[in-house]
């Protein structure tokens, strides 16, 4: 089983982001019953809804919050790969 959590804090570039996506596909494909959010609806709404209360994961967590974060990526990762006609 992969530690998701050590290799979260390996990410230091774009190249160890895609290769942590990669990571999460790869666990998805082959470990779909340990996986909460199995659907792209599910997935989402989980995203939201994490993201709605963020501050309380990091003050949770004794994690200092990030600044300064640019939500337009996100946004444009999301949509970009949606293929909305």
């Amino acid at each position: 089983m992969i530690d998701f959590s050590q290799k979260i804090s390996e990410i230091n570039s774009k190249d160890d982001f895609v290769n942590f996506v990669g990571l999460l596909v790869d666990d998805l494909k082959n470990n779909p019953d340990e996986w909460e959010n199995k659907s792209l609806p599910a997935y989402l709404d989980a995203i939201a809804r994490w993201t709605d209360d963020m501050e309380g994961y990091y003050l949770n967590n004794n994690i200092e919050m990030p600044r300064d974060i640019n939500w337009i990526v996100f946004a444009n990762i999301l949509m970009d790969n949606l293929c909305l006609q």
